[in-house]
């Protein structure tokens, strides 16, 4: 094909793919009926699920649509972000060694894979202007008509020396919508409280948040969490500052 583009909506960790169009024509409802099984075992999500909802999600979106399973995964062995850190500790040991000249093995479990090679073709993309379309995160300004403008979108975007420039989309369908609606709400009161250190709007934040929204588990989720970052979080703690 000359040209495939992928019609990716939504937030960074928070995204699907509505289309895939081959040189102009709409692939994704013949990759669902044909190909659903394959993609399923790649996302782990249910094929019914994305033929139920006519795109692909992000394998991020299992933490959502399966919420129960997953939890109980976690609650029998370990969280991502621990397997991460451990990964990630083992790796910076290996790094130290300065005749390591090649790939540790260990870097492929890390996850993550073209991270590298993405972020080099975006700099060299803002370096020399060249006007091509790569998904980003960035400030929407009305290309999502769901999102307010000054919200951080993950969007196709056209790249060039003055930054990125967002192409827009159609509107979310609701399914998708709510989703994304409620995860923006939860982003944007949980800055307005690190920034403010009001525990009422933290509070609002955790209760908007779709993971949580549960009175009785954002409460002790709030405190917590406030305990385990209070160093990064002063304006929680004014008499530790006055202190």
């Amino acid at each position: 094909p000359a040209l495939v583009e992928l019609e990716h909506v939504g937030l960074n960790h928070l995204t699907w793919e509505r289309a895939v169009r081959v040189d102009g024509v709409d692939k994704l409802p013949e990759m669902l009926t044909e190909h659903a099984d394959r993609l399923a075992r790649e996302m782990r999500l249910p094929a019914d699920l994305m033929v139920s909802l006519g795109a692909i999600p992000s394998s991020y979106l299992r933490y959502y649509y399966l919420f129960d399973s997953v939890l109980e995964e976690q609650r029998r062995g370990h969280t991502r972000a621990r397997d991460v850190m451990e990964i990630e500790s083992r790796l910076l040991e290996l790094y130290r060694d300065p005749g390591l000249d090649q790939k540790p093995p260990l870097l492929a479990e890390r996850g993550g894979a073209f991270y590298s090679e993405a972020a080099v073709q975006l700099i060299a993309s803002l370096y020399d202007g060249a006007g091509d379309v790569q998904v980003v995160d960035t400030l929407n300004g009305g290309a999502l008509p769901d999102l307010p403008h000054d919200a951080v979108v993950e969007l196709p975007a056209r790249i060039d020396r003055d930054g990125a420039h967002p192409l827009p989309v159609a509107p979310l369908a609701p399914e998708l919508r709510g989703l994304v609606q409620s995860a923006k709400a939860y982003e944007q009161l949980a800055v307005e409280a690190a920034r403010t250190g009001d525990r009422a709007v933290a509070l609002r934040a955790l209760l908007a948040n779709p993971l949580v929204g549960q009175w009785e588990v954002a409460l002790p989720l709030l405190e917590a969490l406030l305990s385990s970052n209070r160093e990064h979080l002063p304006r929680f703690f004014p008499q530790a500052r006055e202190a």
